[in-house]
């Protein structure tokens, strides 16, 4: 097969939180038989499975389904080839759970500088006492 025959434009992914496997078959061109087939082979893809097994797919697995196959089909890797360079340009960590707690302490880290500089301003916009407030208060004229 020659480069023009496998090289194909793929559509654009929507903006949407989940991709049943028919959508993502359809975003990525691959059969799903062969989605399932990589999920066994590429411990990153891990589709969320709900309702009777149904697979859901976010969006960062369909940019990695997406590269997963132009490795294979556009660049001519073995499975594991291209499990071996997805390793290489991977520096995030493999298991999800991970990501999401290293997500977490993050966002917590974040909102302790917030509430900080929170009670800074809320410190430096309240009402100075006057010079004259310990003298009755407001003169009037």
């Amino acid at each position: 097969m020659s480069t023009s025959e496998t090289s194909v434009t793929l559509p654009p992914i929507p903006a949407k939180r989940y991709f049943t496997i028919g959508e993502v078959s359809e975003l990525c061109g691959v059969k799903p038989h062969v989605l399932r087939y990589w999920e066994q082979e590429f411990t990153q893809l891990k589709p969320v499975k709900r309702r009777g097994n149904r697979r859901y797919y976010q969006h960062h697995e369909v940019l990695l389904i997406r590269r997963i196959r132009d490795l294979l089909y556009e660049q001519g890797f073995t499975i594991s080839g291209a499990r071996n360079r997805l390793g290489d340009l991977n520096d995030v960590p493999r298991d999800q759970d991970a990501a999401v707690r290293l997500s977490a302490s993050e966002l917590q880290g974040l909102r302790g500088d917030l509430a900080q500089l929170r009670d800074m301003l809320g410190e430096a916009l309240e009402p100075q006492p006057s010079k004259d407030a310990g003298q009755g208060g407001l003169q009037l004229s």
